[in-house]
């Protein structure tokens, strides 16, 4: 009788070879707030095995260490995400993780590399058509956050709060046959100061990469995807993995698109394995290089509001 062989190497999940293959030359992610049951790992793990780059910057706030402090909460998932990190290192991609206010912990281990993921205070990116972004979390252009942390924790409970009643209330939109919808969002986008908030954040961020010499900024923080020009400035917010599920992405030619990971899963879902290419799902910033702009200021601006 014969015997099957004894295979010791690791086992490649059948997930892993079955997914499409989006390539870009470079991806920013942020806001995924491992550790909280807000946390949208499944999506992101998705969409992880879904896409390659030669670099993924993780721009801050990828474990919460606020929540974690208040009780602890890991699900597997939330393990498998981080998994899924280091394998890209192991086959090559280079990861390079900003830290934010989250989890600020990191910061006190700048320079340092784990597990093959480089951890800086923030770094410039250059794209392929030339043009230099420089890639920060952003939460020392908030104001609550500098100059009222007490405040800042206060609402990152309410925030909570909200997302809790968002996921009952969507437990009954979908049995009703009804598509997500984010309440929290919504409040956003229809509060007169929340809205006043964001137009605030992305003036002083953009206002910041001018003073460095740059030709644009990537940030996160605020959970509000965008990629337009402020000033003349580019200014790139590549979401969160809570409630948009959005991504920052930059093709081989230095176009950039803002990936919605909700419509892009739907568009390669029933898909054949291999490398496609879908269509931009936000207008691409054109590929050109700005006039120069000032010289790098070695310090941050004061913060938003003062």
């Amino acid at each position: 009788m014969q015997t099957a062989a004894l295979d010791l190497s690791p086992p490649v999940p059948a997930a892993e070879t079955a997914h499409p293959s989006l390539r870009y030359r470079t991806l920013w992610i942020s806001d995924i707030h491992l550790g909280t049951p807000g946390c949208q790992a499944h999506a992101l793990l998705e969409f992880l095995k879904s896409t390659e780059s030669e670099t993924l910057y993780l721009v801050g706030d990828i474990i919460d260490g606020w929540q974690l402090r208040r009780g602890w909460y890991w699900p597997q998932a939330h393990n498998d995400v981080v998994q899924k990190l280091l394998r890209k290192v192991r086959k090559g991609t280079r990861v390079v993780f900003v830290p934010g206010n989250h989890d600020e912990f990191a910061r006190k281990y700048l320079g340092h590399s784990f597990g093959g993921v480089e951890v800086v205070e923030d770094c410039v990116h250059e794209t392929a058509d030339g043009r230099r972004l420089w890639v920060t979390h952003g939460d020392l252009f908030d104001g609550v956050i500098q100059c009222a942390k007490w405040l800042a924790y206060v609402g990152d409970s309410l925030y909570e709060f909200t997302l809790k009643l968002n996921r009952h209330l969507n437990r009954m939109r979908a049995r009703l046959g009804l598509p997500y919808w984010s309440l929290s969002k919504y409040l956003k986008l229809k509060v007169k100061r929340a809205v006043s908030y964001v137009s605030d954040f992305e003036a002083a961020v953009a206002r910041e990469a001018r003073k460095r010499g740059v030709h644009g900024v990537v940030c996160g923080h605020i959970h509000h995807a965008e990629l337009r020009e402020i000033d003349g400035m580019l200014y790139a917010n590549d979401g969160d993995w809570v409630e948009s599920l959005t991504a920052l992405a930059e093709h081989a030619d230095g176009r950039l698109e803002l990936i919605d990971w909700t419509h892009t899963a739907l568009a390669l879902a029933g898909q054949a394995a291999g490398v496609v290419t879908l269509p931009p799902a936000a207008p691409a910033a054109p590929p050109r290089v700005p006039e120069p702009v000032a010289a790098c200021a070695p310090a941050c601006a004061p913060a938003m509001g003062t």
